[in-house]
């Protein structure tokens, strides 16, 4: 059974499918709502059931409260329609001209850059290209019919491959094979590109923190190589600052090339920050957790944007402690949440 779907306050009309979530129709139809994890983690899809039912679906508790229900809210990466319904959220224009699409790919190159981190190139059809947003991500598609999201580290200038960044989780479907059997020259299917994590128009006089954990550094490395390239033609020069955190120095898998971009870039600078150093790392710089670290520098954050990609805890705690201790306005916190999946997901 089908139900129809109507977004306000843009008056968009979608219909959704028998099994389909409210998110997953949005996309299908060509209406990008915001979202992040897509699993019900990070909150970023939450928005209101003005008129209807749903079926809520699985979701942690923590990011949809029992007074969110109470209130008419839900996630919508996780809730199904019962009833006909009208929604109320914010709809991303920028992605209405995309094409989201599956592409069949072959694997170029990979690249270990860390004990547990391989950078994946693929290389497309020849007659392809893919159009995305700097920040923006793809589905992996697997043979069982599952799928794992890759953010897009390159930026859509530099598109001759794309390039992913794939942390080797203990368990992970997909990427221990990217770590034991993985070859040159093996063929996969993606699509994309999907995601609402990506730069926000904006004055230059706002400036931008970019928060990164572990390999959440690769959209934001997307973001700020295409923000760079631009930089070049318009002579824009918005103040940006990335905190990235890792465990130990050995987990900041690039670190030479955001110390190059702070050496060639006066607007631009680089604070890596290490929650448990190594001994043998010798590390002299700064220690804890990364988030806490730019509230320590940026008391008062009312004037700023922050783009944060990572780990659920790192983003949750980041949304909370910069809206509620730093004066973050809440639309000025774009995130995109990097949630690992098992063999069992």
């Amino acid at each position: 059974m089908s139900y129809q779907i109507v977004i306000q306050p843009s008056g968009h009309v979608i219909q959704v499918e028998s099994g389909e979530t409210i998110l997953e129709a949005a996309l299908r139809e060509g209406f990008s709502l915001p979202y992040g994890c897509r699993n019900g983690s990070c909150g970023v899809c939450k928005g209101r059931i003005i008129q209807g039912k749903v079926d809520y679906g699985l979701y942690n508790e923590d990011t949809l409260s029992k007074e969110d229900v109470e209130v008419g809210n839900a996630l919508f990466c996780c809730a199904s329609p019962l009833t006909d319904l009208v929604i109320e959220c914010h709809e991303i224009s920028a992605t209405k001209d995309i094409e989201i699409k599956t592409v069949p790919c072959r694997v170029e190159k990979l690249e270990l850059v860390a004990p547990d981190v391989m950078i994946i190139f693929l290389r497309l059809p020849a007659t392809q290209r893919l159009q995305f947003l700097a920040g923006q991500y793809i589905d992996i598609l697997l043979k069982d019919g599952k799928r794992r999201s890759f953010s897009i580290a390159n930026a859509p200038h530099d598109d001759e491959f794309l390039q992913l960044h794939a942390r080797n989780y203990p368990g992970g479907a997909f990427t221990e094979h990217v770590f034991t059997t993985m070859k040159v020259k093996d063929m996969l299917r993606f699509r994309g590109p999907l995601g609402s994590f990506f730069l926000r128009d904006a004055s230059e006089d706002v400036p931008i923190i970019f928060l990164a954990s572990g390999t959440g550094f690769a959209p934001i490395k997307s973001i700020l190589e295409h923000v760079f390239f631009h930089e070049k033609k318009r002579g824009s020069k918005r103040k940006m600052i990335l905190y990235w955190g890792a465990r130990a120095k050995v987990d900041l898998y690039l670190n030479d090339l955001p110390q190059h971009w702070q050496r060639e870039h006066d607007n631009f600078k680089y604070i890596p920050v290490l929650s448990e150093p190594l001994e043998s790392d010798h590390w002299n710089g700064r220690t804890g957790l990364v988030h806490q670290a730019v509230m320590h520098d940026l008391s008062d954050l009312s004037a700023y944007q922050v783009y944060a990609c990572g780990t659920p805890v790192m983003v949750k705690a980041a949304y909370h402690d910069f809206t509620t201790q730093c004066n973050l306005p809440k639309d000025a916190f774009f995130s995109d949440v990097f949630t690992p999946s098992t063999s069992k997901a």
